[in-house]
């Protein structure tokens, strides 16, 4: 297998490379009905049945035969048994992620605030945090600890004061690095429930769930189909995407570096995207010979080299100024300035979930431990979104204390537009206070 044949290769200098890049960037989004009708019966059972739905789709799909809800929650103490029965190593790590985790949001925190105008009339926000939120976190095999650190520390920074997490146990398999990192977080209340009846449950309430205010943490596409479904019932974090590099490198990258930071993103599945933009031609073949090198010693090369094939690219391009121009019509997930002066480029994006900066600014290294949120915009979405952070757990309230002579001078803009609007209640609630 040789990197020619792996990756597709681009040229800005093609006349048609604006299409063959919208192409690549191009994702069937055709909802599956299926999936659409199961989660649609699944919802609605639970919104009407409660626990007994959770619990009958709980017996079905996750073959955990729980007789009451209270065999699906975990005592806090068997969160503190599994995070002190870690290895050091482990243990060590997830403490060291989530000081940097927490220490980076706590610089998000908004506070309330409000001013004086000259006639008495005091204006402001006020901050709060939400009640109560709901986290999906993927359980069975699976094992991801970053999750719980990602979505739980900026709620608890926050203030959020209750947070239930849910996390499928397929036959009761539990991780234990999952449940270390709930309690770590400060994780309130963790359900042994998955899939969208897990979702159904945080964002309608049961007889032992109570709903929540928003819902957060990535699943599949049960779970995915679920939380739109109930959006505006609840706040949801995001639909995400499929996971997504995007690489900018000169010559004074290392090839090898750069093919496992495409890897990187490509071993999440056969849907992920990695991309490499780069001016010189003989670096790019340079990297096509590391990709064809380093990929057959990858675990996960089989759906590395169905990502790469499908989804991935090597594209050249003019100049580092016009890679700048291309990102911004990506709007990437994450991307890597591999460069030798990353911060001049980086002044011209504006559209990336993530950018990280240098030869060492590895994304896994975004994913673990750096500090900023690994919960990023997919699928363009950049252009108008943002990482999860503190902020999506506090919401902004205005405060509004009109002085007698404030009234005075504000009555007569508001008659003057309310009546211009034909509504003539709101013009004279206004007049009667001047």
């Amino acid at each position: 297998m040789t990197g020619v044949s792996l990756m597709r290769r681009l040229s800005t200098r093609e006349p048609e490379f604006l299409s063959q890049l919208d192409a690549l960037l191009a994702l069937e989004s055709a909802t599956d009905e299926n999936i659409e009708r199961s989660v649609a019966e699944i919802l609605a059972n639970v919104r009407t049945l409660g626990d007994v739905a959770v619990l009958d789709y709980t017996r079905r799909f996750d073959s955990l035969d729980a007789h009451n809800m209270a065999q699906l929650e975990l005592p806090k103490l068997e969160l503190a048994a599994a995070f002190a029965a870690l290895p050091p190593a482990q243990r060590s790590a997830l403490e060291q992620a989530a000081d940097r985790i927490r220490s980076f949001h706590e610089r998000q925190k908004s506070a309330s605030w409000e001013y004086l105008e000259a006639d008495g009339t005091r204006l402001g926000q006020k901050v709060t945090p939400l009640d109560r939120v709901g986290l999906y976190v993927p359980g069975g095999k699976a094992s991801y600890p970053s999750s719980v650190l990602m979505n739980a520390l900026p709620a608890k920074v926050a203030g959020v004061p209750e947070l239930i997490m849910v996390v499928p146990c397929p036959k009761g398999e539990k991780n234990p690095l999952v449940l270390a990192a709930a309690h770590l977080s400060g994780v309130d209340r963790v359900f042994t429930l998955g899939g969208a009846q897990a979702i159904g449950a945080l964002a309608y309430g049961t007889q032992t769930i109570p709903q929540v205010d928003k819902i957060v943490g990535p699943g599949n596409a049960y779970v995915a189909a679920a939380k739109r479904r109930v959006f505006g019932v609840v706040g949801i974090d995001m639909v995400a995407g499929p996971s997504e590099v995007l690489v900018i490198a000169d010559s004074s990258a290392n090839p090898d570096w750069v093919a496992m930071d495409l890897f990187a993103q490509a071993e999440h599945d056969e849907l992920a995207q990695s991309i490499l933009l780069c001016p010189d031609a003989v670096f790019i073949e340079r990297v096509e010979e590391s990709i064809a090198r380093l990929l057959p010693t990858m675990a996960r090369r089989e759906v590395i080299a169905a990502s790469l094939k499908g989804r991935g690219a090597l594209i050249l391009v003019s100049n580092l100024e016009e890679a700048c121009a291309i990102a911004n019509r990506i709007a990437p997930e994450h991307l890597e300035l591999a460069v030798a002066d990353p911060r001049p480029l980086a002044e011209k994006i504006r559209h990336a979930g993530a950018i990280f900066l240098g030869h060492y600014s590895s994304e896994s290294l975004g994913d673990y431990c750096a500090g900023p949120n690994h919960v990023l915009p997919t699928s363009r979405s950049a252009r108008f979104s943002s990482p999860l952070g503190v902020y999506d757990f506090q919401k902004r309230t205005s405060l509004i204390e009109v002085s007698a002579a404030g009234a005075r001078t504000l009555g007569p803009i508001a008659v003057t537009l309310a009546e211009g609007e034909g509504l003539s209640a709101h013009a004279l609630a206004a007049r009667l206070r001047m």
